[in-house]
């Protein structure tokens, strides 16, 4: 039987892709849930498995083409006569493609469900609840590879019949550490107050169970990288690359901010050497040296406590319905600069993690950006954002909020300079804050009461101790 497959909405409504790479052709022999293609959106790189098994007749799309959601990119032959689709209970409805259909038939279009990671219809809370409906009981050994592509609101199934179901709450390294070891978050219980799964809970179900754990890989310095824009041939003046993309994306945002919020930003220097005491001491503890803590996840972990203090930092500002949006959780936006644009992929719920789990976090939002695999939902729904120009050289600058937040705070470059310290000078570690807050949201005097929070626990990291 003859199936095709439309580009499916990629999540945020997104009106169309660019198609990056086929990773099949025709005549090949795919199964189910393959990853046929990259397709770029205007969020990120993200890989389309294939919603069939079967034989590859036609690819109606070359690398580099611009398609529409709803047209068709790829057709199979199934093999097999066409049969009535299982039911789906409450399934979301991907509107481009029936829209497609409907205008093809000239039928009326009929909601179909998305297919698992492509993203979801938008819902109507302001906060979507993590939750979905299984239609009928699941065997315990159904495959979920599919799930692993999903972002990480996903459900996990089980063996439940039709009620909601949640899927286990973790962090995104270790949900890493426990696919390494085979093992299924649903079955780990979170030992800790917040209700998380940590490393350590992970860690003691596998000594339960015999997992065992892989070699640790070797360290990097995560947070910013930065690739140079490719040499024109040889004779050419000058190169011209299409606006589109994360760079389109990161350009309109940018624009849309700058002109639609009233930035204001201030700055601090700030005496460091206890933290950078406390971060060496840290790299040579044996057991947390692999988690490679450094300065962006401390001011990580004192953003999370100042912005608990100060909650107008951590707030949107809704124009259409003329309200203030105050958040009582903190989506942490981390700025990584990558070869194909700024990116922002944020840590939910980051007032909740540790100071090792903030750093395994941030690295690994760090790797996904570099390999160009950080998905729309991964920058979603943030609500305050962190950038480290100084991993650059650069002492400070003028960050730009990132729109529907309240404020940025950039670290500048931590220097060894001559500073007054205990009524001497001496020589110390010494770093310039920047942060850049709405002025619809925060005035000067709360916005430099969180600046100087913060720098008071970078200044004595022991300050948070004290901090609730």
């Amino acid at each position: 039987m003859a199936q095709d497959f439309r580009l499916p909405d990629l999540g945020e409504g997104l009106p169309e892709a660019e198609l990056v790479q086929w990773l099949v052709a025709v005549g090949d022999t795919v199964t189910l849930n393959q990853t046929i293609a990259e397709v770029e959106t205007a969020k990120a790189v993200v890989e389309l498995p294939s919603p069939h098994a079967g034989t590859v007749t036609a690819l109606h799309a070359a690398p580099g083409d611009i398609v529409a959601v709803g047209s068709v990119l790829i057709s199979f032959d199934t093999g097999v006569d066409a049969a009535p689709p299982a039911p789906v209970a409450e399934a979301e409805t991907s509107v481009p493609v029936a829209a497609a259909r409907a205008a093809e038939t000239g039928e009326p279009a009929k909601s179909e469900p998305n297919l698992v990671g492509y993203g979801a219809a938008p819902r109507a809370s302001a906060r979507p609840q993590r939750r979905a409906r299984v239609a009928g009981p699941v065997a315990a050994s159904t495959d979920t590879a599919v799930l692993e592509a999903a972002p990480h609101d996903a459900i996990q199934l089980g063996d439940v019949g039709e009620r909601p179901i949640e899927r286990p709450r973790s962090t995104p390294p270790v949900r890493k550490f426990a696919k390494q070891l085979g093992i299924d978050l649903a079955l780990v219980e979170a030992t800790g107050a917040s209700g998380v799964i940590t490393r350590s809970d992970v860690e003691a179900y596998a000594a339960r169970t015999g997992a065992v754990a892989p070699e640790p890989a070797a360290p990097a310095e995560p947070v910013e990288t930065f690739e140079p824009p490719r040499p024109g041939a040889a004779g050419e003046r000058t190169t011209r690359t299409p606006i589109r993309g994360v760079r389109r994306m990161t350009a309109d945002a940018m624009v849309r901010s700058a002109f639609t919020a009233p930035h204001v930003t201030t700055f601090l220097t700030v005496d460091v050497t206890a933290t950078s005491e406390l971060i060496a001491s840290l790299k040579d503890d044996r057991e947390l040296s692999e988690h490679r803590i450094g300065i962006m996840a401390v001011a990580a972990k004192a953003v999370c406590l100042a912005l608990a203090r100060h909650p107008g930092l951590n707030s949107k500002w809704d124009d259409d319905a003329g309200e203030i949006i105050e958040h009582h959780f903190v989506n942490l936006g981390i700025a990584a600069a990558t070869g194909r644009g700024l990116v922002v992929p944020n840590i939910r719920d980051a007032q909740e993690l540790t100071l090792v789990e903030l750093a395994d976090a941030i690295r690994s939002l760090a790797e996904t950006a570099r390999a160009g695999k950080t998905t729309p939902a991964d920058m979603m729904g943030g609500t305050f954002s962190i950038t480290n120009v100084g991993v650059f050289g650069v002492d400070a600058g003028t960050p730009i909020i990132n729109p529907g937040e309240a404020g940025i705070l950039a670290l500048g470059a931590v220097r060894r300079q001559p500073w007054e310290h205990r009524g001497e000078i001496a020589l110390r570690d010494v770093m310039t804050l920047a942060l850049s807050f709405d002025h619809r949201l925060v005035d000067g005097e709360q916005g430099s009461r969180f600046l100087v929070e913060v720098a008071d626990i970078l200044r004595e990291p022991g300050r948070a101790m004290l901090l609730r």
